[in-house]
């Protein structure tokens, strides 16, 4: 493989390892570097004039991304971070300043890029983020079907795992998105009999039918086409007219607000009942 080219594997930087793996010999890598097509940052690293900065660093630290900031190379749901980098290194003290870091391993890193394996990037949220946070990862892996339940719960045991395993009591199938992951969980913590992705005649799917008759629709969309608009006013008229109830809500509502979304459903069942 030519040397760029498996440089642009591995995202612009790598270790002499990583590019060995890739049939890129040390007389290739010391030729790159004299003729100036390469820039050698340390020892044993090397790097395209381009290379992002953030990657040059981590190779350079021997740091691997993982937990929420792992989310976007197996690009798994995630809510916004504070960003602050999560790192696994062998030693916290060696972890570059504003670094969380994250300790142990399971499984062999990705082969070309500083990320831990998928289950390890899991685990590690399990045990660091927030349930929401740490719920959507972790949904979108199994929902893909790259890991399952089982796999993350066997190797959490003990009490001090306790508060990880909790989250995984939450995963489910079938959402299409973070925010249905969340709603779900919220209006099912609430004690809300939940089905998610009903089918209503003449309407189609839902997100979520809520005690059989009332239809939360939810919409991450930043801008909306007027088309799209006016289909999701007919279904929720058509909804209306069989006798269900319908509320939508937006980003927003489910990521920054749950209490008050939860506060509005509740009070809507309560009318009913």
């Amino acid at each position: 493989m030519d040397i760029i080219k498996a440089l642009e594997v591995c995202g612009g930087a790598a270790r002499r390892p990583m590019l060995g793996r890739l049939g890129i010999d040390d007389a290739s890598l010391r030729r790159a570097v004299r003729s100036g097509v390469l820039l050698q940052p340390d020892r044993g690293l090397y790097a395209v004039p381009w290379a992002p900065a953030d990657l040059v660093d981590r190779l350079r630290n021997r740091e691997l991304l993982t937990c929420a900031s792992a989310a976007p190379h197996y690009r798994l749901w995630a809510l916004p971070s504070s960003g602050a980098p999560h790192v696994y290194h062998r030693r916290a003290e060696s972890v570059s300043s504003g670094g969380v870091h994250h300790a142990g391993l399971l499984l062999p890193a990705d082969p070309h890029r500083p990320v831990a394996a998928l289950a390890d990037v899991l685990i590690h949220a399990l045990r660091c983020l927030p349930l929401a946070a740490s719920l959507v990862m972790v949904e979108c892996a199994v929902s893909r079907g790259d890991i399952t339940v089982d796999f993350l719960r066997q190797r959490l045991p003990g009490k001090r795992n306790g508060a990880a395993r909790e989250v995984l009591r939450w995963v489910d199938r079938g959402a299409d998105s973070l925010l249905e992951t969340l709603a779900r969980t919220y209006f099912r913590q609430a004690g809300i009999r939940v089905e998610a992705q009903a089918y209503l005649q003449r309407v189609g799917y839902v997100d979520l039918l809520l005690e059989g008759w009332l239809v939360v629709e939810l919409d991450g969309r930043h801008h909306s086409d007027w088309e799209q608009v006016k289909k999701d006013h007919r279904r929720n008229n058509e909804s209306i007219f069989q006798g269900y109830t319908a509320l939508r809500y937006y980003y927003a509502d489910v990521v920054y607000s749950p209490t008050e979304m939860v506060g509005q459903v509740l009070s809507v069942l309560a009318r009913r009942r």
